[in-house]
């Protein structure tokens, strides 16, 4: 039986400094560099992942993480099946600041489907599991610690955006 086919563009969303684009890279390449790239604009990269009977391949658009130019980022945000909401464990303001990230994202894209990477697991988290927790419930997204540096839920994370953009759980 031939597998159904479907390619979904998938935003990284999140300030600058939370991991976003190691954990791309750590996906894609299976690689992890520590040397911080400042993103400008978006980069984007290609994975496809296979789920039973489905080829599913993510466009993965890393969006510059500073606030500023809405216009700029709303246009990278059109046509988004989905996002991940990426946060720095360690920096909990970054945590915080997901609710306006997801809340600009959800004006271009209403419909879309969303994850919340709690990145950088390798290290000692400034937030509580109940913190955690209902941060996650707030945003309507489900939870995964991650850490690029180990590739600690990175699969993971992308596997579950992929099996919602699917209609799956």
């Amino acid at each position: 039986m031939e597998r159904k086919r479907y390619i979904r563009k998938v935003c990284l969303l999140g300030d600058g400094g939370v991991g976003k684009t190691s954990l791309v890279h750590r996906f894609v390449e299976d690689v992890f560099n520590d040397k911080y790239i400042v993103s400008f604009g978006t980069k984007v990269s290609k994975k496809v992942l296979v789920f039973e009977d489905v080829e599913l391949t993510l466009m993965i658009w890393d969006v510059l993480g500073q606030k500023g130019d809405d216009s700029l980022h709303a246009a990278y945000y059109k046509g988004a099946n989905g996002a991940l909401l990426v946060g720095d464990m360690t920096r909990p303001e970054t945590m915080e600041h997901l609710k306006g990230w997801r809340d600009d994202f959800l004006k271009v894209e209403k419909d879309a489907r969303l994850v919340l990477a709690g990145n950088k697991a390798d290290l000692e988290a400034r937030l509580t599991e109940d913190e955690l927790s209902s941060l996650a419930q707030e945003l309507g997204a489900d939870l995964v610690r991650t850490s690029a540096l180990t590739g600690e839920g990175v699969q993971e994370i992308f596997d579950r955006l992929g099996r919602k953009l699917m209609g799956g759980a």
